[in-house]
């Protein structure tokens, strides 16, 4: 098989992905880059009676892409690989397709100077916005359906993911706040409303990145939550206990946080330690 002849199939493929499967025009031609490319730099043979693919020479020369550009190249190529078997084209052997496995990225809390230098500037709703989220870590979909009678006077009941119920202390602050703000905006049924209805997580997180945008600051709703699980674990707050406060299914999920600490403080000791050379 010559490499015009793949290259013709590689075409009958995106044309299948566009009017078959229906993919939108960038997604196919997200698949048509890779292909192409793919085309010609890789060795096609037969050997022994059966078609080989080997496309190594394929993954030295995309070395230098992102880890997830990798990852999604060889998608593509494999996919198309899949397509020459089911349309009983041909059967063909991939060489030097193995994964890659793409790390997590860790999350970004913000700092709590930051924090604090935008709640000065609240007012009153946005204050309790901020200290909602932060103060308990919720998730924006959590607050936009916190109804008043969810808020007892030291614990609030969250509906979480799944249905899922879980019960936060109240700070004593917050308490105070939200206390103060019921008697000034008088919600019926819902803690944050517009009219008779509670407000969406669209319009929950447009307030957070305004107000934090005016501060010069690219803050979202779930950073207020990464920021609530990092501070209290860099405080010493036990993961099990912070695992149950953001309702996590287990505790693998919440270690993502531990990693972000030990990050942190390796970063700290590079800078403090006496053999470190000073520039």
């Amino acid at each position: 098989m010559r490499s015009e002849e793949l290259e013709r199939y590689s075409e009958d493929f995106l044309e299948y992905l566009f009017d078959v499967r229906g993919y939108s025009e960038a997604t196919v031609e997200t698949y048509e880059v890779a292909l192409r490319q793919m085309v010609e730099v890789s060795n096609f043979y037969k050997e022994e009676g059966e078609w080989v693919l080997d496309i190594t020479p394929f993954r030295f020369a995309i070395v230098k892409n992102s880890k997830k550009t990798i990852v999604k190249k060889l998608s593509a190529v494999r996919s198309f690989v899949k397509y020459l078997e089911d349309q009983c084209l041909m059967p063909v052997k991939l060489i030097a397709d193995e994964s890659i496995k793409v790390p997590q990225s860790l999350p970004k809390p913000i700092e709590e100077a930051y924090i604090v230098e935008v709640l000065d500037k609240a007012n009153l709703e946005e204050k309790l916005l901020i200290s909602v989220l932060y103060g308990l870590g919720l998730r924006i979909s959590e607050l936009s359906g916190l109804k008043l009678t969810d808020i007892k006077e030291e614990w609030v009941q969250i509906h979480g993911k799944g249905n899922k119920v879980r019960e936060l202390p109240l700070l004593e602050e917050l308490q105070s706040l939200i206390t103060l703000y019921k008697k000034q905006y008088m919600p019926k049924k819902y803690l944050f409303e517009k009219g008779n209805s509670p407000m969406n997580a669209a319009q929950l997180r447009y307030k957070i990145t305004k107000l934090f945008k005016a501060s010069g600051i690219k803050v979202t709703p779930h950073q207020l939550r990464h920021s609530f699980a990092t501070h209290l674990l860099n405080n010493g707050a036990r993961i099990a206990d912070v695992s149950e406060l953001l309702g996590h299914a287990t505790m693998a999920t919440t270690q993502v946080y531990t990693k972000l600490g030990s990050a942190k403080k390796m970063q700290e000791y590079m800078k403090a330690h006496p053999l470190v050379s000073e520039e």
